[in-house]
Order: C-alpha cells, then structure tokens, then sequence
C-alpha cells in the first residue's frame, strides 16, 4: 500500500514508506483468521445432548462456519474500502473527483498510479508511483480542467493567464503536460553582461492578455510591490537603487557584501520585480535566483532577457531549494503586507530553512502597514536568535500614491545553531 509522490518542479521524486494502514490491514487479517478457528473449534468440540443432534452435527456446523466466514470477509472488504479511502485522503490529490463529467483524458493519465515495473522496492516498500498536484487543486477543477485539455503532442494553447489563476490560488505545483509550449523568437537579445541594462526589446514577449502590449508602456506603471517604473532600466530609478541612497532605508550592495566578509556567493530573491537586484549582484560576480509570478507584467521574460535567473514561484509554495543553499536571502515587499502572523511564520521558517548558517538575511525597504506589523517581523527575527547587523525604520513618499509611508530595512545574520 506504499505510495510516491514526484515533486513538479525540481524533478526529483519523495518515497514515502509504507503507511500505517498497511499493518492495520494485516492485523485484522491475522485477526479474522483467528476468531475463524476459534469457531470451528467451538463447533466441533461442542458436546451434543442426542444421537440425532450428533447425526446433524456436522452439517449444523458447517453452516455455522460458514456463516461466520461469509461476515468476517465482508469486515474484511469493507475495512479494505475505508483503509484505501484513507489512502487516498493522504495522498492529497486524489479529493479530485476524476469520475465528473468534462474531466481530460489526460489529467485522468497524469494522476494515475504506475505499479513498478520490478514490484515492490526492497528499500523503501514502495509498490507503485504516483505524480503529485498541489492539494487546493481540488477546489479549482474547472479551471485545471480547461489547463489540461489540449491535443497531445501538439502546440500548448496560449493559457499562460490560465496556470498563473490556478498558481495564485495555490494549485501548484501544476501537473505536466504532453504539449509543446508556444516560444517566441528571442531576437536582439545582447551578450553577458552587456545584457543587464540594455533595454529589452517587445519582440521576444507575446503580450496576449495583458492590458499592455510594449515595455515602453509599463515603465511608467506602478505595478505593486517593488515595481514603480521597474522596467526603464535606462532613466528611471531603477539603475540607480543599491549604490545610491536615496534616504536611509536604503543599503547598499557594496556595504552588504563587505558585513558578509565578502563570502556571499549565492541568493535567492523573494518578489524580485524585474530582477535589477540580481542584475547588480551579478556585477558582483554574486549569483541570484530571482521569483516572480507575471503579474500585470511579463517580468520573467524581462528577467530572463537580461541574462537573469527567473523562478515561477509563489511565497505560498515550500521553497524547492535544499536546507542551507544560500549565503543570502532578500526580499522587499515578498513578506505580504498583510499576511496573517501564522501564515508569515511559515514564509520565515522558510526562508531560514534555505539560509546557511552566518548567510545574510536581508529585509529591504518592507512597508509596514502599522508599528504592530515591524514589532510582529522584528519579534520573530528575535525568535529565530538573529544577530542584527543593522535595523533602520524611517518614512518614504510612495512615488505612486504620494503619500508618507513607514518602511523597514534590516540586515541580518542567521546564527549557527546546535
């Protein structure tokens, strides 16, 4: 009764060994078989009164086990049932009703389980594997319905809207599936490094279902979170943020670096817009893997464009990084302004999952929506036992709404724990 789950996503495949309602089937099997001998002893052994009793005893008690047989095999079925009915509770996918009606032939192919081709494995007792979807997918089956229906082997529809809905409400990872993606030819793309602040040409992003159809339109966009005016790379801001000040929330690369005693090799950027951050560290022969979800904006085509390392990825998914990967982890606005204390818990537990001990955690320019929410990230900081290099809470004029706004900016050292 052994199950495999493949993670979408990093390709690697998490065994789970035998669960517990594999014994709990042999321990009422091994059960059943007792209560049936203790019958047919009690029936054979049983004292009879007459001669005539004794002459229809035997047949008597052959019906009585069969009786008894015939019942203790229907506890058997049903309790089959209900163990395989756990089963597949716990394997999380399959609350997908795959018996509805308009439900694709290929979604029914890329949930069903495959039995090993050499039976069950020695080592892990796994019997069968079986491909994994995130578990909110169930809520989302029509719109996961309209993702997996396509012709195999041809073009993918042009449903790039379609995946980010069902990321966004947290069906992810997103099954595979057999089709070739829609490419647009990558034209007047510049060589590395030259490629970091060169402008990024329309002609490499196919603009369907977005309300803008250039980069020059969006450079004047206040797009959310980190992005205002994030895709002029030539007279905006962006060029100039992290080796100019432009008030004192505002560190730079240069200063980073030198308190990470110059041992920073490899980050990770939590919501990194239009990967400007990368960009700069990339100047610094410093590596970034950079996430960000298409938005309003085709930003992990301009990421990618610009010699980058984009990652789809929502704050909601587990990073699929291992434990300790990173010297450094940034993030701006990628905490949420307004997420639940619970549910920040899990993104920092996270987060500090994949810093190495004495990486850098680097908090930058967060918008704190009120005091309570810098003495809610600053307390779980403390939590996790944190050195705090630096830790600077000021006002900013929002350049979109021009209104003061209180951010907060931290640099700080995970700590090595025993």
């Amino acid at each position: 009764m052994g199950s495999v789950s493949l993670k979408i996503g990093d390709g690697t495949a998490r065994f789970k060994p035998p669960s517990c309602c594999s014994s709990v089937l042999n321990f009422i099997m091994l059960l059943s078989i007792l209560i049936t001998n203790l019958f047919a002893l009690y029936a054979f052994t049983y004292p009879q009164t007459t001669h005539q009793t004794h002459l229809h005893a035997p047949h008597k008690n052959i019906s009585l086990i069969s009786e008894h047989v015939s019942l203790i095999l229907q506890e058997i079925v049903s309790s089959q049932k209900k163990l395989a009915q756990m089963e597949k509770e716990l394997i999380g996918y399959q609350n997908i009703d795959l018996s509805r009606p308009n439900i694709p032939n290929e979604l029914k192919t890329f949930l069903q389980h495959h039995p090993l081709p050499l039976g069950k494995d020695s080592k892990s007792g796994i019997t069968e594997m079986a491909a994994s979807v995130g578990h909110l997918c169930s809520s989302s089956a029509d719109l996961l319905s309209q993702y997996m229906n396509y012709k195999v082997g041809g073009a993918c529809p042009d449903d790039w809207s379609v995946s980010q809905k069902l990321i966004s409400k947290g069906c992810e990872p997103l099954p595979r599936r057999r089709c070739f993606a829609r490419l647009v030819p990558k034209t007047g793309l510049f060589p590395f490094p030259l490629s970091l602040w060169k402008p990024v040409s329309d002609k490499i992003v196919g603009w369907n279902g977005f309300s803008c159809k250039s980069f020059d339109c969006l450079k004047g966009k206040k797009l959310g979170g980190d992005c205002n005016g994030c895709f002029d790379l030539a007279n905006g801001l962006e060029k100039q943020r992290w080796v100019k000040a432009r008030g004192k929330n505002d560190f730079l690369i240069d200063e980073v670096l030198s308190m990470g005693n110059r041992n920073i090799r490899i980050g990770f950027d939590l919501g990194g817009s239009s990967g400007s951050f990368a960009a700069r560290m990339a100047e610094k022969n410093v590596t970034i893997i950079t996430s960000a979800l298409n938005v309003d904006a085709p930003f992990n085509e301009f990421i990618a464009a610009r010699g980058l390392f984009p990652m789809v990825l929502s704050p909601d998914q587990r990073f699929p990084f291992y434990d300790g990967t990173f010297d450094l982890v940034h993030t701006g606005n990628g905490l949420g302004d307004g997420a639940r204390q619970d549910k920040l818990e899990f993104l920092m537990f996270d987060i500090d999952r994949i810093l190495r001990a004495g990486g850098l955690f680097w908090l930058d320019n967060y918008h704190c929506v009120d005091d309570e929410r810098r003495k809610t990230v600053m307390q779980l900081m403390e939590r996790f036992g944190y050195k705090k290099l630096r830790s600077v809470v000021g006002e900013k004029v929002d350049l979109g709404t021009g209104k003061p706004k209180i951010y907060f900016s931290a640099l700080l050292r995970k700590p090595a724990r025993g």
